[in-house]
Parts: structure tokens; sequence; C-alpha cells
């Protein structure tokens, strides 16, 4: 039997000791490598529900724009009725109102003519 020296011991010891530390190495790996495959197929999942959510935002985006596109046309529809009215309005008033003020400024002077005064 061959003679084994406490340099040989030593050495088989550090060498059981690599063996067991790269087992474990191993084991964290693989562990490590599960959870990058999880969170790679977590994102994916993630990606496909929010793409179609990112689309339907953007068509109900392009929607509303056009919905304020026609309220803005409807409130500018409502401003030009609202000025031609107040011409209207304007017109209309000067044109029966003058009838009257010159009918009032007649019989004031007819007032003043006769000298009867107003109590």
């Amino acid at each position: 039997m061959a003679d084994i020296s406490l340099g040989q011991i030593a050495g088989l010891l550090a060498a059981l000791g690599f063996l067991v530390l790269v087992y474990f190495s191993i084991r964290l790996l693989r562990k490590l490598c599960y959870v990058l495959d999880r969170l790679t197929e977590s994102l994916r999942e993630l990606t496909e529900h929010t793409l179609p959510a990112i689309d339907e935002a953007a068509q109900t985006v392009a929607g509303a724009n056009l919905q304020v596109q026609k309220l803005d046309a409807i409130t500018e529809a409502a401003a030009r009725t609202s000025e031609d009215i107040s011409a209207m309005t304007t017109l209309v008033t000067s044109t029966v109102g003058a009838p009257f003020l010159a009918a009032r400024k007649g019989a004031e002077k007819v007032r003043d003519a006769f000298g009867t005064k107003k109590p």
C-alpha cells in the first residue's frame, strides 16, 4: 500500500471542497436560470396584454379628437348665430324704435307748443 502524505490528504480535501462549491454553484445557476426564464415569460405576457391596450387607447384618443373637432365646429356656428341674432336685434330695435322716438319728440313739441305740462 502506498503511503499517503499529509499534503495529498490536504489536496484531496481541497478537491472535495471545490467539487462541493461547484455543485452548489450549479444549483444556484439553475435556479437563477429558472427565474430568468419565468421573468422572460412574464415580460412576454405583459407585452401581449399591453400592446392591445395601447392600441385601444390610441383609437380612443383619435375618436375623442374627432368629437372635439365636431364640437368646435358646433361652437363656432353657435357663436356666429349669436352674432347674427345680436345684429338682427339691433336692426329691429333701430327700425321699430326710430318712429316711436320721433313720435315721442313730436308729442313733446306739441305739448310744449300748447303749454300743457306734464304733472
